[in-house]
């Protein structure tokens, strides 16, 4: 069930079951030669709306744009600062919160992203208990990264090894492949451009450490029926995930 093609009384109907909303995120960036910038996006979207279908949870609207301010040297990628984004969080859940909803489970598909939820949260916290909102004591928020889930982190090290990388991974790009098909691309990749991780600065240096985008990955490893597998799995980790998460829903 999808927020944006629901109405409102379906909506309110649902609160009066769970309390639960699946929010995907994700981002709008470089993904090297051969990766979908929209990829971090399309991967949690993809995966929360299958998730929401087995547990028969609401799934709110994509936030697509991201953290990613280190991607920025490389056309077509658009980025929210991080207190830019850590107000959009702020502000679409404390509009969730006035409607009833106190369970937010953040599927993410991008691991810049991860340090700004993190301080959203507290953000959110404090804000909720400012406006002295009744379930403000209540409210909880939980990330879900699906590339850390245990059964693909497991798969992708089991099918690439150290060719998986940080960026642009056989992973992540095998599953848009399996979404989009039609979208597969190929492009020559320097097989010498697999070097270990270093630490990133702003988006000048990151093109200069790795000018093609990618980060010590092999993403012509990556096959649509790989990506079928790397979806299956994600799909039954982050369901468990979230059915633990709403078990303390009315504790």
């Amino acid at each position: 069930m999808r927020l944006h093609l629901s109405t409102w009384t379906e909506v309110e109907t649902y609160l009066h079951e769970s309390t639960g909303i699946i929010i995907p995120i994700g981002s709008t960036e470089q993904h090297g030669p051969t990766g979908l910038i929209g990829t971090d996006a399309i991967c949690a979207e993809a995966i929360a709306e299958a998730v929401g279908t087995a547990t028969q949870a609401l799934v709110a609207p994509t936030i697509n744009v991201g953290m990613a301010l280190h991607h920025t040297a490389f056309p077509g990628t658009m980025s929210l600062r991080p207190s830019t984004l850590i107000l959009v969080i702020r502000d679409y859940l404390t509009c969730l919160t006035r409607s009833g909803f106190t369970k937010f489970f953040f599927i993410n598909g991008h691991g810049g992203n991860i340090a700004t939820l993190k301080a959203a949260y507290s953000e959110l916290y404090a804000h909720l208990a400012d406006l002295q909102i009744p379930t403000a004591d209540r409210i909880e928020c939980q990330t879900a990264n699906w590339f850390m889930s245990g059964s693909v982190y497991r798969l992708a090290k089991e099918l690439y090894g150290d060719r998986e990388g940080s960026h642009a991974t056989p992973s992540e790009v095998a599953l848009t492949q399996y979404l989009y098909p039609e979208a597969i691309k190929s492009a020559p990749l320097d097989a010498n451009n697999l070097s270990a991780e270093r630490k990133i600065l702003g988006a000048a240096d990151f093109r200069r450490r790795y000018p093609d985008g990618r980060m010590g990955s092999d993403p012509s490893l990556a096959t649509p029926a790989h990506g079928k597998q790397f979806f299956d799995l994600a799909v039954k980790d982050l369901t468990a995930d979230y059915l633990e998460f709403l078990a303390t829903e009315n504790s």
